[in-house]
């Protein structure tokens, strides 16, 4: 792992940074995901055999329903067992949005190496690999490897899909004692990323911008970072093809323009009115 921030430049040229996840975490992590299985596919078992003598029980009856009906359960207990296996980790990567139940409770995401969210395509293409990373003999040993000997900490599935594996921080929402002591009652108003500065009129955007503005900042704390960070990006480029801003890629951030935006235009509003 030679570096452990992925840093991902938009059209704007402004530069997004995510912390690539550890080694540790998604070790702990796929050890959730892969005892979920087990105990998935231990169950799906338990049940077979237990239709399965209630079949045998009523093979005394049907002479010839016993020996069709447990190769049909038990073929069928093989079909779940293979789904579980297989289509696991792409299921909950696509309902999640990047994550499992493991990613989850160790607050991985799964994303495209331009910081969009992962697709369906992207989930099945990286986990159809799984089974290579996973050798010899189921201990992920050419995926550690592979995630040591590449720059961005990347499996073979994440070379095949265009993936990567980020660790996220979400933001934290003021406490109620924060709340009642600030003077700012608006949670849209609280400023929690780096000041940004630019030249523009705020004047060219209407009270329709300002409203996803303010339904994004007031929303903001119930979102991870990389889909706030995407979010905040995708909010953005609408209003910056209106205002046409000036401003140093250096120190600029999405989440940073869209606060100093709302508080321009409600300085300008309460002028004008």
């Amino acid at each position: 792992m030679a570096d452990e921030t992925l840093v991902i430049e938009t059209p704007e040229h402004v530069e997004l940074h995510f912390a690539l996840a550890t080694m540790g975490n998604r070790f702990i992590a796929c050890a959730i995901d892969h005892a979920i299985q087990i105990v998935a596919i231990a169950l799906t078992f338990f049940l077979a055999l237990q239709l399965s003598s209630g079949a045998r029980r009523v093979s005394d009856k049907v002479v010839e329903g016993f020996s069709q009906g447990s190769l049909w359960i038990i073929a069928l207990a093989i079909l779940i067992a293979f789904v579980l296996f297989f289509g696991y980790f792409v299921f909950f990567e696509t309902l999640w949005n990047g994550q499992t139940p493991g990613k989850r409770w160790l607050k991985l995401r799964v994303i495209q190496e331009d910081g969009r969210p992962i697709t369906f395509f992207a989930a099945l293409n990286r986990n159809l690999i799984r089974l290579m990373d996973m050798q010899p003999g189921f201990f992920y040993s050419i995926a550690i490897v592979s995630t040591f000997a590449s720059e961005r900490a990347k499996r073979l599935g994440d070379f095949v899909a265009n993936t990567v594996v980020v660790k996220e921080r979400s933001a934290e929402a003021p406490t109620f004692a924060e709340v009642f002591e600030s003077e700012v009652i608006d949670s849209a108003m609280r400023r929690l990323a780096p000041a940004v500065d630019f030249h523009g009129d705020v004047r060219a955007l209407d009270s329709a911008d300002i409203a996803v503005v303010e339904s994004f900042l007031r929303r903001r704390y119930d979102i991870p970072e990389q889909p706030r960070q995407w979010l905040a990006w995708r909010v953005s480029v609408p209003l910056m093809e209106k205002i046409r801003p000036g401003y140093d890629p250096a120190t600029f951030n999405y989440e940073g323009f869209l606060e100093e935006v709302l508080a321009r235009y409600r300085v300008q509003k309460k002028y004008n009115d």
